[in-house]
């Protein structure tokens, strides 16, 4: 049967790496992920659960260990953050070139410098363009559950890509939360055991990764595209086997209080949560205003997207990281390209905050919805408004 516990995120991973009965786990600890490969280190040695647990001496290690182990067939997982996520950004690229479905949990954390171990989305959108699958949690029960759906997706024959599973550093991996852990025999159900049919083998010898030449480098890459666009199908499929088990229904992209609505706030990750509430309060003043939560970041949901935003007449875009010398953060700057084509097509208004962990109140965000109306309406001479920055001024922002 489920149970109802209270864990914080990154032990809610890794009870989601032990249900999911992983062969390798290729730990190195960072905060603020090392909750997590501590956590399963503990289960090892307890015998929760039968796993190669393997210290490496760097993240790039990590994941050349977790490349070594999916090639053989073995169900992997690693996990980091931050400047952990920069130095393992070699192996990450060959990770989805070679198809290997790893998962990893990322607890995403700013980059330096200065340093910093607080969150913003600064170190995962520098791997946007790498070839993962990638989804970001609102809470501590999305980090669970999307990490036993992450290797059900990603081992899927027609799929075979890695995943990468975004929480947020500090507010969601080291808060407590009330979740619900299923029963294994419903997580068995759900997940079937791992065959790799490509798997390297002594007796058979085969190779992984040879070297391109400009004769079909192009062709290899164009093959790459086209299978991560093609799995959006499976992603979806597995979102709705996923609630026909457990009950708990997911999608690409989620409104909330869109009905009617005229303006809607966009977000990832967990200040989505903070967000709503927001949308609460405005919905009770009687502002058509709602919420819209991109779960799904690569392949980007295209069609979900241009649905969800029909009919209205705003987006107001918030972006946890610069884009530095660029028209503004990249969730905001994808959004406008994605909508480009349509015929009648909402006004895109960007603000970037929550750089560093600096926290975004709700009086924030209702400035933020204020603001971004105004701009939709009057115009504005920037190209996008930073938020909670000491010495700025309100309305003002960066220009072109």
């Amino acid at each position: 049967m489920s149970k109802r516990v209270v864990l914080e995120a990154s032990h809610a991973v890794a009870e989601a790496v032990k249900m999911a009965d992983v062969d390798v786990v290729a730990a190195y600890p960072i905060t603020p992920q090392t909750h997590i490969p501590e956590r399963l280190a503990e289960m090892v040695a307890d015998g929760e659960l039968d796993a190669a647990y393997i210290p490496v001496e760097s993240e790039h290690s990590a994941m050349s260990t977790a490349l070594g182990a999916a090639a053989v067939g073995a169900r992997s997982f690693t996990t980091t953050a931050g400047q952990g996520l920069e130095l393992m950004h070699e192996p990450v690229y060959v990770a989805a070139s070679h198809r290997y479905p790893i998962v990893m949990a990322i607890c995403n954390r700013a980059l330096s410098a200065p340093i910093s171990i607080w969150c913003d989305h600064s170190d995962v959108m520098s791997c946007r363009d790498s070839g993962w699958i990638q989804v970001f949690c609102l809470n501590n029960q999305e980090s669970f559950d999307m990490t036993v759906w992450a290797f059900r997706v990603a081992e899927d024959p027609s799929v075979m890509f890695p995943v990468m599973v975004n929480l947020d550093g500090f507010t969601l991996s080291h808060v407590t939360e009330p979740l619900v852990l299923p029963d294994q025999a419903d997580v068995d159900r759900f997940l079937p055991k791992y065959e790799y049919r490509l798997a390297l083998r002594p007796e058979a010898p085969t190779s992984h990764g040879g070297f391109g030449l400009p004769d079909i480098y192009t062709e290899v890459k164009y093959s790459q595209e086209v299978a991560l666009r093609g799995s959006r199908g499976i992603l979806d499929k597995g979102w709705k086997e996923f609630a026909d088990i457990f009950g708990r229904e997911y999608k690409a992209v989620e409104t909330y209080k869109a009905d009617g609505a005229k303006t809607l706030l966009v977000t990832m990750g967990s200040l989505g949560e903070t967000a709503k509430m927001v949308v609460d309060g405005k919905r009770e003043a009687g502002e058509a205003v709602g919420h819209l939560n991109l779960r799904l970041w690569r392949p980007f949901p295209f069609a979900d997207f241009r649905e969800a935003v029909k009919g209205v007449d705003t987006l107001v875009v918030l972006d946890r990281c610069f884009s530095f010398g660029g028209p503004g953060g990249p969730v905001c700057s994808e959004l406008r390209a994605a909508l480009y084509d349509m015929d009648k097509r909402p006004k895109v208004v960007g603000f970037i905050g929550g750089i560093g962990g600096r926290e975004i109140d709700a009086e924030t965000f209702a400035y933020m919805i204020d603001r971004g109306k105004e701009i939709a309406e009057k115009g504005s001479e920037y190209l996008y408004e930073p938020v909670l920055v000491r010495g700025l001024e309100r309305g003002t922002g960066v220009r072109g």
